[in-house]
């Protein structure tokens, strides 16, 4: 295929509605390229605007946003806060910096915007008038902060910040200050990409008075809980009450063993006045996150799962009656999850994103009679939703779409584009068509797939085509957009991509969701192996070069499919993929997943099941192992250690297996940098050309 090249230019953007403001700092924005071709390259992919972190103003008729840029030849992103009327027009670059923004909020009043910057050198809390003027640091923590948000009553803030409490190797042992070692005793050492580095997430509450703010009280003082909860958690875990006399936050109180064991976190209610914690979901034994409280103060509003070490469990919508203490869930009978909960500005319902039928969709329950109500309707992903005033903002993705804001009517679901920040380039690229089919599986269920046709799709010609295989395994596979994997990115490069929703995939219902657990190598392989086979089956498919590729729990998949795959395939392309299940039982971190999912340790040779699960690791069938096969991995990759990938690939030299091992040593479970984003687009396009072209 040819290899396009588009130039990036430091000004505005030429021909999109974003315009850059009156001379600020020097920043990255590149100009909308003239693209040499209407087919997507990864140049082209790493070139969009990625929006986010939308924020309604108190008045409702103003939108903030985030926008990040990459600059691929310097390897670095750029992030800047955008503001935009909420009746749509010309939107405005408030920031225009070479820092990267985050974390914003409106100050109550709406005479401020509230941000996070480390323009001064670490991450603080600025703000600036509405219109990016008056820029002004508010904040001047020792070490900086991670998050904070402005109390209703506007006359306190509550900011997060690590504490370090343990003692390093240096610090136990001061006379020995170039020693580099851990000393461990206990699990949870490491999680996800990085390795504990003796601090703790922590809430403090701090007076603030017209940009003044005071020295915080620590509500978790020598506590080693982390709030919000790492890895991912952010500023979302934490609520204030309407009175500003309540914060809600989310923790699991649970350390070492214990914590890698456990799901359950819980919803605490701290009390300004008297100083005390309460802890609101006690007995409640999942996860318990995402506090909202109503704008009347009368209710509180969560995410809860029921089952303890079960991440995967349903997400139900629970709301407390405040003053009767009663709690209730609104989610019997919705059999789907509810998440990013948003009360209405009457208190009266709330909005929240649910996946069915692989599309994310805004539902609305109504908390007068307790009926969930879909708003939505389309082939499209919205990833969340704001109340702002009779209509919602939401953000929308799909497969041929990168993220863009909308305005949504509450009542009808029709909406409209609020930002156009990447329509310069999609103006001039031609997307394949995405078409969705149901298949009957071989236990006669019904399965949606998902199948994307190369741009410029002919008919009469044979395409190869590329199975797809989720990870998760919990995770849908809807109208998502990938900057990894990205199924235009695929069909741009001359393949029909097969996408199945199989087993173990939400968005169907619980048991459809559930089945995976303890069957990793049944049903669910079954039902990747009836999509192929039977989108192979139509005459633009050349069923003679089909390849299979996957990450995480994709990734295991196809491993496990290189030794079961009865000659279906020419090529395979695994990433950050289990190949071996005792392995990474004991080397992984969240011990809750694999005790669930496989149903307990390989040792345990009394408990059927797990022997079971652990007969599916695909290293016991490497001996079938015949087709060539590229492995891709992240040395800080601690879900699935970098071992597992080294394995797979000297498992297949050793046999004289075509391999390839793509190996990344600073990224993670996923690949963040733009260089390495296109080093991973050109090789694994190149490894599928050479054995399916």
């Amino acid at each position: 295929m040819k290899k396009l090249t588009i130039l990036l230019i430091l000004f505005a953007f030429a021909s999109c509605e974003i315009t850059e403001p009156k001379q600020k700092e020097n920043n990255y924005i590149p100009q909308v390229p003239e693209l040499l071709s209407d087919v997507m390259t990864p140049e082209i992919l790493w070139s969009f605007g990625r929006v986010g972190g939308a924020q309604v103003s108190p008045d409702g008729k103003n939108v903030t946003y985030l926008v990040t840029y990459f600059n691929i030849e310097e390897d670095k992103s750029y992030r800047d806060i955008y503001l935009v009327p909420s009746e749509g027009g010309e939107a405005i670059n408030l920031t225009n910096s070479s820092e990267k923004e985050f974390n914003i909020e409106w100050r109550p009043d709406g005479k401020k915007i509230g941000f996070i910057s480390t323009r001064s050198g670490e991450t603080q809390l600025w703000e600036m008038n509405p219109d990016g003027t008056g820029m002004k640091q508010v904040s001047d923590i020792d070490g900086g902060i991670s998050g904070f948000k402005y109390s209703p009553t506007q006359d306190k803030i509550f900011y997060l910040k690590s504490v370090k409490l343990d003692k390093d190797v240096n610090e136990l042992y001061p006379d020995l200050p170039n020693a580099d070692a851990r000393i461990e005793t206990d699990l949870m050492y490491r999680h996800w990409d990085s390795w504990h580095d003796y601090t703790y997430n922590h809430i403090f509450i701090a007076d603030y008075n017209d940009g003044k703010l005071s020295e915080g009280i620590d509500i978790m003082e020598g506590e080693r809980f982390d709030s919000p909860m790492k890895p991912f958690g952010g500023a979302e875990q934490i609520a204030w009450s309407p009175d500003g006399k309540t914060l809600a936050y989310t923790c699991k109180k649970l350390t070492g063993k214990k914590y890698s064991l456990s799901t359950n976190s819980e919803i605490y209610l701290y009390d300004l006045k008297s100083q005390k914690t309460l802890n609101f979901t006690s007995g409640m034994m999942g996860y318990d996150m995402n506090p909202a409280f109503s704008p009347d103060g009368k209710h509180l509003a969560w995410e809860s799962m029921e089952r303890d070490g079960y991440e995967a469990d349903k997400t139900r919508l629970f709301v407390a009656n405040l003053e009767t203490q009663e709690k209730t869930d609104y989610s019997v009978g919705f059999d789907q999850n509810a998440h990013g909960l948003v009360w209405a500005d009457d208190s009266k319902s709330i909005y929240f994103i649910s996946d069915i039928h692989a599309t994310d969709e805004i539902f609305r329950l109504d908390m007068a009679d307790g009926t969930i109500s879909r708003i939505t309707n389309g082939i499209h992903n919205y990833q969340s939703v704001i109340s702002a005033g009779e209509n919602l903002v939401a953000q929308k993705v799909s497969m041929s779409q990168p993220a863009e804001l909308y305005v949504v009517d509450k009542n009808t679901g029709t909406d409209k584009a609020l930002t156009t920040v990447n329509k310069g380039i999609l103006d001039q690229l031609t997307m394949g068509q995405v078409t969705k089919r149901w298949v009957k599986t071989t236990d006669n269920k019904e399965m949606l797939v998902w199948v994307i046709l190369p741009p410029h799709f002919d008919e009469t010609k044979k395409y190869p085509a590329i199975l797809y295989n989720q990870g998760g395994p919990q995770g849908t596979v809807s109208q998502f957009w990938s900057y990894r994997w990205n199924f235009q990115m695929m069909a741009a490069n001359g393949y029909v991509v097969v996408a199945p929703n199989r087993r173990g995939l939400p968005g169907f219902g619980q048991e459809w969701n559930e089945q995976i657990s303890k069957d990793y190598g049944g049903q669910n392989i079954k039902d990747l192996l009836t999509a192929i086979d039977e989108v192979s089956k139509e005459p633009f498919v050349d069923e003679t070069k089909l390849g299979a590729v996957g990450a995480s729990y994709g990734g295991f998949s196809v491993n496990f499919l290189a030794g079961n795959h009865e000659g279906r395939f020419k090529a395979f392309i695994s990433h950050c993929g289990i190949f071996n299940f005792e392995q990474k039982y004991l080397t992984t971190e969240e011990m809750w997943f694999p005790n669930w999912d496989l149903g307990g340790p390989f040792w345990d040779e009394t408990n059927a099941a797990a022997q079971r699960s652990f007969s599916f690791s695909p290293h016991n069938y490497v001996q079938n192992w015949d087709t060539p096969i590229l492995v891709i991995h992240g040395q800080n990759d601690y879900r699935i250690p970098f071992t597992q990938g080294m394995a797979a690939f000297n498992a297949a030299v050793l046999q004289d297996v075509p391999a390839k091992f793509l190996y990344f040593p600073g990224e993670n479970h996923w690949v963040l940098n733009a260089q390495n984003g296109i080093l991973w687009q050109r090789v694994f396009a190149e490894w599928l050309d050479k054995w399916l072209k």
